[in-house]
């Protein structure tokens, strides 16, 4: 098989993890698969390089950032292919730009335009294990770009899909994918299975095993993508297009604590104003999520909506050159659970029990929003975890 493998900070840790990978990496060559592999920078790396930067400016050119942290990548694709030769295996390791990773020019957060595989597959051809570093490319100009968060997941689902790899898999520190946070709901059990829709929604309300970016170029590429641990040998999670025979209703509840309501009153009620809102909103790029209006009297409403807190401060400063009439207030003491599951689109029933459950308990729901395959429910930040547990045990998602 082709197989297309990414390992990230925490794998490649230290000298001695770095040893440990180049190990797992020579077993799986002794079983005859073709490797690429994709590596992140060790752990800490990144933010120390950061740290560097800010020791000489406080807003470091973004051109000279991305040649700078691009340079912690290819320190461990480095030593990984030295690890490798030392063991007895043919191995080359290649920077973003030598790998054929062609990007536009937004420095930090580029985006992948291309990849031209002819090097990856002459080196391929010579039975060498590939070694590149992820989160970087190259635009047209010829500078160093870096692709932002997640960043090297990404590259290594490009690459297989460049390459036509049979499998991409994803190593981390965690086994796989769970049906909820471990260290939240001790009885989280392993999902073997997941779909692209699913894994999509877990990605974006929470969970952290995968990038929601790599996730959706998998699915638009059609990649069977394996999330495993690089400290043992346990099977992983499998996240595919393929329907589940007949698997659970509900696969995963997701707490995101990166949330912030913000309420707009005395809104005029007509036509217009609502736009006008989010249009100011959407030039600062703010991601907004739920969105919630209440109709008031004498023709003004309120309107709610929720952000990531960490975007809470750009928000509000937008914000402020509104119509004067306008009140605005945040809350930043609130979390989002979501309830993730394929089931929902063919079961009924699924948010009333949600809601029962949550009342039961005492909980109050600020907020709701769903789409075929999730109800997201917003309730107060101390009751976040709580609201984790009851609802795995509600659906039962321990069995």
């Amino acid at each position: 098989m082709l197989i297309v493998q990414k390992y990230g900070g925490t794998s490649v840790g230290t000298l001695e993890r770095i040893d440990l990978v180049a190990k797992r990496i020579a077993k799986r060559k002794d079983e005859g698969n073709s490797l690429v592999v994709v590596v992140s920078a060790m752990s800490g790396v990144t933010n120390k390089l950061i740290d560097y930067a800010e020791y000489f400016s406080k807003n470091p050119s973004s051109r000279e950032l991305d040649m700078l942290l691009s340079a912690g990548e290819r320190v461990t694709s480095s030593l990984l292919a030295i690890a490798l030769k030392e063991l007895g295996y043919k191995a080359v390791a290649f920077s973003g730009r030598q790998a054929g990773l062609k990007t536009d020019s937004f420095h930090t957060k580029a985006k992948i335009e291309l990849i031209d595989p002819t090097s990856i597959n002459e080196a391929l051809k010579e039975d060498k294990i590939v070694v590149i570093a992820g989160f970087q490319g190259v635009d047209k100009n010829g500078d160093v770009t870096t692709l932002g968060r997640g960043g090297s997941d990404l590259s290594a689902v490009a690459i297989a899909g460049a390459i036509k790899a049979d499998l991409c898999e994803i190593y981390t520190d965690v086994d796989g994918v769970y049906t909820t946070d471990p260290r939240i709901e001790s009885r989280a059990r392993k999902l073997d299975k997941i779909t692209y829709d699913e894994m999509l929604e877990l990605a974006s309300l929470g969970a952290k095993v995968l990038q929601n970016r790599s996730v959706e170029l998998a699915k638009k590429l059609n990649i069977n993508l394996v999330t495993r641990s690089s400290f043992n040998e346990n099977n992983g999670t499998l996240i595919t297009g393929e329907k589940k025979m007949e698997g659970a209703i509900i696969s995963g509840i997701a707490l995101d604590r990166n949330q912030a309501r913000v309420t707009i009153r005395n809104v005029d009620d007509k036509p217009g104003v609502a736009a006008k809102i989010f249009k100011i909103l959407s030039t600062q790029e703010t991601n907004v999520d739920m969105i919630i209006q209440n109709i008031g009297t004498d023709g003004v409403a309120n309107i709610g909506f929720t952000v990531p807190e960490n975007e809470l401060n750009q928000t509000l400063k937008a914000l402020s050159n509104l119509d004067d009439s306008f009140s605005v207030e945040s809350d930043s003491n609130i979390v989002k659970v979501s309830v993730v599951g394929i089931g929902m689109k063919s079961h009924s029933g699924i948010a009333a029990l949600a809601f029962e459950t949550l009342a039961k308990n005492g909980i109050n729901i600020q907020m709701i929003s769903t789409s075929e395959i999730r109800i997201s429910i917003i309730v107060e930040a101390k009751y976040g975890e709580l609201a984790v547990r009851i609802l795995h045990e509600a659906y039962e998602l321990y069995k």
